[in-house]
């Protein structure tokens, strides 16, 4: 037996009444999130031109319908994320097509989204100390979508090993250039999907995977991880939920921007909406995290004409457009609005500074990548100092300084910020969040639901839908393909 096989097995065998009750309700809620970003998606110029090469978001073949859901809830960065990956665009994606297409009731929908959850995070997770990480790590998505379709069709586990063993033979990396530049984001979830559905077919046929692809010397891990952990594949089996550690997207944008932005709406209502003349300047302390993202997109970042990818993980104009607006919505990134003098101006007044102890509290968190570092221990070194110097592995070691692996139940995401705004008149005035709204931690665990039905209509979405997503798991058939087709395109 291999750590891909025993996860298999479990995965396939998992049913609705294993799952804690707080994890299907994480589950549902992450259904909902999800919903709202493919609304968000395909009501975008960009998203109706995907649709004009697809088809549109529920269609008779579930596989083409999951990849097209897929692509339409991730580009924005409206998808939701956990420790390890933005899991939702294929762990929600393709349980979702599914279930609408075969007619399954709502407990197997969420058992399908949780257990595609389990195997997408794991494998993400053993490989998360490597160069790809976030939306760039699109390996999620092989696992995600294989895991998500065979739970939905009640495949054995030899069948989820070979599907796997297929997806993993030839696994997507991503090119900066086209991520950040081009349209080409639209499909990096879509191609994925596509791959590990094609896999499943491939498995179904009686092509056989590799059942030891990840921990071979010659297989996944030595190819994609920097610190392979493949221990993560099997830790904790039924104990450790990583859909515990799942953080919700409020509003588009890309890592470490939006404690920032949280900030920035505070002190948008604590100044009564100040005018971009007034501000001096505008000081974001954060981690290493933001700065890192903010680095691969600012040369790409010169105005109204920035390219999507680059602009949503670009921290001065979501941060300038906050402070002057009060919001931060889909319309920001598209004009007219995105042309508006004032808020490039502003934006130019934004400056973006490294806090060491943003830093510290980022490693002491699970997400994005603070468990990994904790597991692999002494080495992790040459990760973190690859990622920041030695500074940087001299801090994440002191965070995880005689700490144990977490159980999960009190995951964190502690992307945090400080933001100082200094007006002409010389007042200066500061707000801090350590962690995000929506992000993993004691505020979202007690108010998830709430969340995600703020979340989803606010973006067009009818409220009856969002009440009724709390109550996902008990529709039968019929009631999961009303609801589904109500909150995607109703």
């Amino acid at each position: 037996m291999t750590g891909l096989t025993d996860l298999c097995d479990w995965a396939a065998g998992l049913r609705y009444a294993d799952v804690p009750e707080r994890v299907r309700a994480l589950a549902a809620s992450q259904v909902l999130s999800q919903a709202a970003a493919i609304r968000a998606g395909l009501h975008h110029p960009l998203g109706r031109r995907l649709v004009t090469a697809f088809g549109p978001p529920l269609q008779a073949d579930p596989r083409q319908s999951a990849a097209v859901l897929a692509a339409l809830g991730s580009w924005l960065n409206l998808d939701d994320t956990a420790y390890a990956g933005h899991l939702s665009n294929s762990t929600v994606a393709v349980p979702l097509a599914h279930a609408h297409g075969l007619g399954l009731d709502g407990a197997r929908l969420i058992t399908a989204v949780v257990a595609a959850n389990e195997v997408a995070a794991r494998v993400t997770a053993a490989a998360t100390l490597g160069p790809l990480r976030g939306q760039s790590a699109v390996h999620t998505h092989l696992a995600g979508a294989v895991a998500g379709r065979l739970h939905s069709e009640g495949a054995p586990g030899s069948r989820w090993a070979d599907a796997l063993g297929l997806a993993f033979a030839m696994p997507h990396r991503p090119l900066m250039r086209a991520f950040l530049a081009s349209d080409a984001r639209l499909l990096n979830t879509f191609t994925p999907v596509r791959a590990g559905l094609d896999a499943c077919d491939a498995a179904a046929a009686g092509l056989r995977g590799a059942p030891d692809l990840m921990e071979h010397p010659d297989g996944f891990l030595a190819a994609f991880a920097d610190v392979p952990l493949p221990g993560a594949l099997t830790d904790g089996l039924g104990e450790r939920w990583y859909t515990e550690t799942l953080s919700f997207k409020m509003r588009p944008g890309g890592p470490g921007i939006d404690a920032a932005v949280d900030c920035a709406l505070e002190l948008h209502r604590e100044l009564g909406g100040p005018a971009a003349d007034e501000v001096a300047e505008v000081v974001v302390e954060a981690s290493l995290y933001t700065l890192f993202a903010g680095r691969k997109a600012e040369s790409y970042v010169t105005g109204p004409d920035a390219p999507l990818g680059a602009l949503v993980l670009h921290t001065p104009y979501p941060v300038a457009t906050a402070l002057l607006t009060g919001r931060l919505a889909v319309a920001d990134f598209e004009g007219p609005l995105l042309a508006e003098p004032d808020r490039w101006r502003l934006a130019d007044r934004v400056r973006v500074v490294h806090d060491p102890d943003l830093t510290r509290a980022l490693f002491a968190s699970e997400a994005p990548f603070g468990e990994a570092v904790r597991v692999a221990g002494a080495g992790a070194g040459p990760w973190t100092r690859a990622f920041g110097g030695a500074e940087t592995e001299e801090i994440a070691r002191r965070a995880n300084e005689g700490r144990a692996p977490s159980d999960f139940s009190r995951a964190t995401k502690t992307t945090g910020a400080r933001v100082t705004v200094t007006l002409k008149d010389g007042r200066t005035l500061t707000r801090e969040r350590l962690i995000p709204l929506g992000a993993a931690g004691p505020h979202t665990r007690e108010h998830h639901a709430e969340l995600v039905r703020e979340k989803f209509t606010g973006l067009g979405g009818a409220a009856a839908t969002a009440r009724a997503a709390a109550g996902l798991a008990s529709m039968d058939a019929g009631g999961v393909r009303r609801w589904t087709a109500d909150a995607l395109t109703g």
